[in-house]
C-alpha cells in the first residue's frame, strides 16, 4: 500500500480494495451501509430504548413540544441576561426551523 501525503496534514493512508467498501468486518457489522453513533456506556440500555420507546428523531421532538409549552408560559422572576435571551431566542429559532421541515413534509 502507498502513502500519500499532503503538506501540514500528517499521514494520509487510503487503502483502494473493493471488498473493504462492501463488507466491514470492524464490530461485527456486513454490509453496504454501517452507522456507528458511538460508543455508549450501556448500549443494551440504549438499544432497548431505541426499539421500545422511540428514535431519537422522536425522542426529541416530544423534547421539542415539552420546551414549547415551557417557553411560551414562563414567566422569568428576574430580567434574563442577554447570554440566557439568545440561548431561549436560538432555542425557538431551532424548534421553528424543525417545524418548518415537519410541515414541508406532512408531519
Amino acid at each position: 500500500m502507498t502513502t500519500f501525503q499532503m503538506p501540514l496534514s500528517g499521514n494520509v493512508t487510503q487503502s483502494i480494495l473493493p471488498w473493504t467498501w462492501l463488507f466491514n468486518p470492524s464490530a461485527n457489522q456486513v454490509g453496504l451501509i454501517n452507522i456507528d453513533l458511538g460508543a455508549s456506556s450501556a448500549p443494551a440500555v440504549e438499544e432497548d430504548v431505541l426499539k421500545k420507546v422511540g428514535s431519537y428523531g422522536r425522542q426529541l421532538g416530544k423534547i421539542e413540544d415539552a420546551l414549547k409549552v415551557l417557553l411560551d408560559t414562563y414567566t422569568p422572576s428576574r430580567p434574563l441576561t442577554a447570554s440566557e435571551q439568545r440561548a431561549i431566542a436560538e432555542a425557538r429559532e431551532m424548534i421553528d426551523k424543525v417545524d418548518a421541515v415537519k410541515e414541508r413534509h406532512g408531519r
